[in-house]
């Protein structure tokens, strides 16, 4: 197995019976007559409306981590898995989607004979299917070879799942559960991005140091753009103008005029920074960057193509999301076993949550 093959960072319980019923009290705008029964005042002091839900996969510890952003606590672990890592949830909330892999992990500090010495199990690989309502796995999805990242289709109905040990990508039917198709792309893929107006998915090649461009529909290649060394993530602006990817060794992100599939700009991040996750803010002003062994997430501003700020925000991030309000940044950290919450306005770290074993990936949803 290569170097480049191998994790660079370092990222059953049932839902509280409390919890559940703290948030069937909290269902009404009015507050609860005074009471001094302590489930009552437990109810009372939980918050009101629909949460909207944190889902962290724990590479190490084969789970998924489930935290109330509104409180900004842990409130249930799912068993999921070997090596869970990317994570999706459809717009319903109703379905989270987390790729596991039978390949082996080995740590950056294994040297390459004893880690191609460990065995695969591809009976492990695959797409698991969890019911956020039930909290727990009800299908395993084919996902190709060692699936890493992916991204779903605008209706849904469809997931683009890089192959980082086979040089491929698969695109799988969710209602037949079969694998449409297996198309070559850069070698040892591994970001995955559908395009804002859904018709095309990008797919960065870390090896290849290239982004390949694939049709939605059709599986078709449609094109290749060279980036920079060892590119981790794409993310678009909104309107599908701009692409931002990002490359690990250079410690840059690459800004992409999308619709011209050329490079507009290179932009250096912080000294030590090894740029790995993107995400861009619901308003399309920011893109916010998670460093990996830098230990921080960087703020590009777009209206400038400048890098404005960085955060310290843990140790070797890759995860990282933005709730829908564009208030909150989530960014998993690998060894430190937890997840940052980062205050956009302030850009400080206002919480640090505990989760499990070496958390890969975070992805935000509605509550079922």
């Amino acid at each position: 197995m290569p170097s480049s093959l191998r994790v660079r960072r370092t990222i059953a319980l049932t839902p509280v019976a409390t919890l559940v019923a703290a948030l069937g009290a909290c269902g009404g705008s009015k507050s609860p007559p005074p009471n001094t029964d302590s489930a009552a005042t437990a109810a009372a002091a939980e918050p009101a409306g629909k949460p909207l839900l944190a889902y962290v996969t724990n590479e190490g510890s084969e789970e998924l981590t489930i935290i109330d952003t509104r409180t900004d606590s842990a409130v249930a672990t799912i068993p999921v898995g070997t090596r869970p890592r990317g994570v999706k949830v459809t717009p319903d909330g109703k379905t989270v989607f987390v790729a596991l892999s039978g390949s082996p992990r080995c740590p950056p500090t294994m040297p390459d004979e004893e880690c191609e010495k460990l065995k695969a199990d591809k009976s492990k690989d695959g797409i698991a299917m969890v019911d956020a309502a039930a909290r727990k796995v009800t299908r395993v999805l084919p996902g190709g070879s060692d699936p890493e990242a992916f991204d779903i289709s605008k209706d849904g109905g469809t997931l683009f799942v890089s192959n980082e040990d086979a040089g491929t990508a698969s695109i799988v039917d969710v209602a037949s559960g079969k694998i449409r198709a297996t198309v070559p792309v850069g070698k040892e893929p591994e970001g995955v991005r559908v395009s804002p107006d859904g018709k095309e998915v990008w797919i960065t090649g870390e090896t290849a140091h290239n982004v390949t461009i694939l049709d939605t529909e059709t599986g078709k290649k449609l094109g290749e753009i060279e980036v920079g060394q060892r590119p981790r993530s794409i993310t678009f602006t909104p309107d599908g103008k701009r692409a931002y990817v990002t490359s690990e060794i250079d410690g840059t992100v690459w800004v992409i005029d999308a619709p011209a599939r050329k490079k507009i700009a290179v932009l250096p991040l912080p000294k030590g920074s090894k740029t790995m996750g993107s995400v861009t803010s619901p308003d399309g002003k920011r893109i916010y960057l998670s460093n990996g062994r830098g230990g921080t997430a960087s703020v590009v501003d777009v209206a400038t193509d400048s890098v404005t700020a960085s955060v310290p925000v843990g140790q070797r991030p890759w995860g990282i999301a933005v709730t829908p309000d564009g208030k909150k940044l989530y960014t998993a950290n690998g060894p430190s076993n937890d997840v940052s919450v980062v205050n956009t306005e302030s850009l400080t770290v206002v919480k640090r949550i505990p989760v499990g074993k070496l958390p890969w990936g975070v992805a935000l949803g509605e509550a079922p």
